[in-house]
């Protein structure tokens, strides 16, 4: 599987998950994104809570992909404004969201912009971002599986709503001795609890960490939204928390 990309993750400052693999955490938000490289394609996963961020992530990527390409399609785990207003600095690439979240987006933009002035975003770089807010090219309802070229086929899973109205899901497959990589979006969050805005649902949540676990398996690495990678351990004492919130089983 793409054994013939050689990223130096580290020198830009990026985290490791497998050698086509990496994520960073972007400071002011403590936000990951990810990078899943494949052979001619690459896909960002989330981009950043403005155009700032997004302007660095393009930069990353640039340094990180080198001859090996540029960002080709992004996808956007959930409709904040901490995971999305970057998206407009990747001109030209295609764009994945849960089906629904092209709504949000179209009526919806002046929350996103409140919503992060409220959280500490200038309100300039807010209006800014949303001004030029990209609507997902393509709306995944169940499954979308990514061809990434080189064999490497990421899975794009619709597990919403939980977290937010429009969960999305990406599962990196593995090859063994590598474990399987799942990045959950703030479905599951490390560095804090879980965080239930007015679009989550709460009751609907322990579901969709069932269904991560079911994609990843025991042995995956659980990319949170913000904090450190986790395992699947880690995503059951969440459930288990989430359901005891909701009362739920």
């Amino acid at each position: 599987m793409n054994s013939t990309a050689v990223i130096d993750w580290e020198s830009a400052g990026w985290e490791r998950l497998a050698p086509y693999v990496g994520r960073v955490r972007l400071p002011d938000w403590d936000c990951t994104a990810g990078l899943v490289v494949g052979d001619g394609a690459a896909l960002l996963i989330d981009t950043g809570s403005s155009l700032r961020e997004g302007a660095r992530l393009r930069a990353d990527t640039r340094r990180l992909l080198g001859a090996h390409g540029r960002v080709t399609h992004v996808a956007l785990t959930h409709p904040h404004f901490d995971h999305v207003l970057g998206t407009a600095a990747f001109a030209g690439v295609e764009v994945y969201g849960a089906v629904g979240i092209d709504a949000v987006f179209a009526t919806g933009a002046e929350g996103l912009r409140a919503d992060a002035v409220r959280h500490g975003l200038d309100p300039e770089a807010a209006a800014a971002a949303t001004d030029v807010l990209v609507s997902p090219h393509h709306r995944v309802c169940g499954e979308w599986t990514l061809d990434l070229g080189g064999g490497l086929q990421v899975l794009l899973a619709n597990v919403g709503p939980a977290h937010s109205g429009h969960d999305l899901a990406v599962l990196v497959p593995g090859v063994p001795p590598r474990p399987e990589i799942v990045f959950c979006g703030d479905l599951v969050e490390e560095s804090g609890e879980p965080q239930a805005g007015p679009d989550a649902a709460p009751r609907h949540w322990p579901a969709a960490l069932d269904r991560l676990l079911a994609l990843g398996g025991e042995d995956a690495h659980y990319v949170p939204g913000h904090g450190s990678v986790v395992n699947a351990d880690f995503v059951r004492a969440q459930r288990a928390t989430l359901a005891s919130r909701s009362g739920v089983s």
